[in-house]
Formats: C-alpha cells, sequence, structure tokens
C-alpha cells in the first residue's frame, strides 16, 4: 500500500489502528513494520512509532547505482543464457505491455515493468546478484510508481522502452547489453531527478 501511495511519505502509522483495519494481532503488524523499514519504506523512531519513508535525492542516486551495477552484470549473463523459455515470457510480458498502452493504470505498469526485468535476473544464473535485486525490488517499485504518477508519459514509452531492451539482449552481446541497460535506467533516474525531492529525511522529533 506504501508503494502504491495508500500511505503518504511522512504518515504516522500507528500499530493499533492498522492492526484493526487489518483484523490480526498488533504482533504481525510490528513485524510487518520491521520488514518494512529493512527495505527502505517504513521509519521508526523510539517512542514515536512508525512513518513512512519520505523518497530523497539520496535514496534515488543509491538506488539507482546500486540497480544499475547489478542490472548491467545481470543482462550480459542472461543475454548468453536466455532459452525459448525466457524470451516467450519475455514477449508476453511485452504483448501485454502493448496491449495496455495508453490504457494503464501507474500500479500495473510497474507490475509489467517488474515482470520484464525479473526475466533478466531469473536468467542470468547468478545467486548473489538475485538476492541484492529481491532485496531492493520492493524499493524500485515505489521508484517506479512515483515517476508513473508524477509523469503521465509512462504509458507512451513502456513499451517501445522495453522492447529496445529486448532486442539488444537477443544480440547475444554482453557489452550491447550492458549498454542497452545504461540507457533503459537512465530514463525513469533522469525524471525522478526533476522531481522536488528532498536532500535528507525530515526530522521527526
Amino acid at each position: 500500500m506504501i508503494s502504491k501511495g495508500v500511505f503518504k511519505p511522512g504518515e504516522h502509522l500507528k500499530e493499533a489502528e492498522l492492526a484493526t483495519a487489518l483484523h490480526v494481532s498488533r504482533g504481525p503488524v510490528r513485524e510487518a513494520l520491521t520488514q518494512l523499514e529493512a527495505e527502505g519504506h517504513v521509519e521508526l523512531r523510539r517512542h514515536r512509532g512508525a512513518f513512512v519513508s519520505t523518497l530523497t535525492r539520496v535514496d534515488v542516486e543509491e538506488v539507482h547505482t546500486l540497480r544499475a551495477a547489478i542490472e548491467r552484470l545481470a543482462a550480459e549473463r542472461a543475454c548468453i543464457r536466455m532459452g525459448q523459455t525466457e524470451w516467450a515470457a519475455m514477449d508476453e510480458v511485452l504483448a501485454a505491455m502493448k496491449a495496455a498502452k495508453g490504457d494503464v493504470s501507474p500500479e500495473d505498469a510497474v507490475r509489467l515493468d517488474l515482470q520484464f526485468h525479473d526475466i533478466i535476473y531469473a536468467a542470468c544464473d547468478h545467486q548473489r546478484v538475485q538476492r541484492v535485486w529481491t532485496s531492493i525490488r520492493s524499493q524500485v517499485s515505489f521508484f517506479l510508481h512515483t515517476r508513473n504518477v508524477n509523469f503521465p508519459d509512462f504509458t507512451a514509452v513502456g513499451y517501445s522502452e522495453h522492447l529496445e531492451l529486448r532486442l539488444a539482449l537477443s544480440l547475444g552481446d554482453p557489452a550491447a547489453a550492458r549498454e542497452a541497460v545504461d540507457k533503459h535506467l537512465s530514463g525513469a533516474y533522469e525524471r525522478l531527478k526533476k522531481l522536488d525531492l528532498p536532500d535528507k529525511p525530515p526530522e521527526f522529533g
């Protein structure tokens, strides 16, 4: 719900209210908040509780540079390992993107985007790269949703940008795959840099 904008940056997340709304005890809520903190979605403040993290310029820079580093390697490896099953799965996602072009919600666009990139990571045959991707995937989802909400052109460029990356991967050339990843990821990064984001999160007291 945080990645979809249901809770706003800086909003106080009260355990009791969440437990009541979700029809669970406070224990599972507390565990979920701890996990969300580990993923960068929530700030836990002593004696104050949990607050939705505020997206900062540092967040954007760190997640982008980390993702770019692992996705270059993933693409280099995947492009020479992908078989018919992986290409078919990727083309299925592209077909869904094309069909939804111009009529897709920010949330569904993020889902398709991540499905496409999940295929690359699954095919790269590198467990440590895959673990890093898993650890930042929810943050990437949050960033992509933020981009989509603020830049509606995602409906126009999403399909074409991913098709271009797919064609580069199909060459089976690691250098071309790496270059294509750099170009692909720079689009979302440059858009997020245009937002009026704080340099650091606010103090909650």
